[in-house]
């Protein structure tokens, strides 16, 4: 099915008021549920060439976070930064939201690894797999001091932005640049109308700095959940590894992490060549597999 233009939605896309924020929904296929959800910066059509391998088979749920893809905004002042747990809150209402309220394969990529992870751990009951695609890993993460006043450093920063039109002017080609370093394939796969529509606004720049600012304040929260909050003994998990190839340090780095990431889960890993950090663009097809082989 093809993406919603700007200006309105197509079928099984709608907007989800979430804890106050109209979030953008999209629901597609049939069968058993699986959630996708994005990194740092990403928007639900991240996942357009996944989708088609999936939903012959499952439900697929894509959501944007507040101020990326079409959702709105939160409010200026009085919400918290985000955190591990809002997020897999956040997830859980969207699933009960749409009246989903059964078990769900959640699958996240990059820094939603870490939402993912913890919405297992705070509601097991609702986890039947977990897929997380070049997860983030943060072992032992110690967050800078200071969380409200980095929050607020990350807000007024994207306020100032916005009033000399930096998102309106540089957004889009951020994006396009971040997604082709991105990729062994070097090209942004996105939609062009779509990326200059969510990356020109001063909503998705807010939101990138602020879930930027809270990474390893983040991680350290999940790290507590590990060694509090235990995932059921059952559940299947893949650990994907983005391999590009490369032979050097930065790669085998990245690929040790990831294995040591699988080994403190107890879960599935597998690398998936060749493919950068945006696997779902290099290697849709080997998401899709994963996907269906853990749940």
């Amino acid at each position: 099915m093809p993406s919603p233009q700007p200006g309105h939605l197509q079928p099984g896309h709608r907007f989800l008021r979430v804890g106050g924020v109209p979030l953008h929904v999209c629901t597609e296929g049939s069968g058993p549920v699986c959630l996708l959800t994005g990194g740092l910066g990403s928007s639900w059509f991240d996942w357009d060439l996944v989708v088609p391998f999936l939903t012959p088979y499952r439900t697929v749920v894509r959501f944007d976070r507040p101020g990326y893809g079409l959702s709105a905004a939160e409010p200026a002042t009085g919400r918290p930064a985000p955190t591990a747990a809002g997020e897999a809150g956040r997830i859980l209402a969207v699933l009960d939201g749409l009246g989903l309220v059964g078990p769900c394969t959640l699958v996240g990529h990059s820094l939603a690894g870490f939402h993912v992870e913890a919405f297992a751990r705070l509601h097991p009951e609702r986890a039947v797999g977990l897929v997380l695609v070049d997860g983030s890993v943060e072992q032992a993460a110690r967050p800078y001091p200071a969380p409200v006043a980095r929050d607020l450093a990350a807000r007024a920063v994207a306020g100032a932005a916005r009033a000399v039109a930096v998102p309106y002017l540089f957004g889009p080609a951020a994006r396009r640049v971040a997604a082709r370093l991105s990729t062994v394939r070097r090209e942004d796969l996105a939609p062009a109308p779509l990326a200059r529509h969510c990356y020109r606004t001063g909503r998705a720049l807010r939101a990138l700095l602020r879930e930027g600012g809270r990474y390893l304040d983040m991680a350290a929260e999940l790290d507590e959940l590990r060694r509090s909050r235990p995932l059921p003994e059952d559940l299947p998990i893949t650990v994907m590894a983005a391999d590009d190839g490369c032979r050097n340090r930065r790669t085998e780095n990245r690929l040790a992490e990831q294995r040591e990431l699988a080994a403190l889960l107890g879960a599935d890993y597998r690398t998936t060549a060749p493919a950068g950090h945006l696997v779902m663009f290099d290697r849709p097809d080997a998401v899709a597999s994963a996907v269906l082989e853990t749940s």
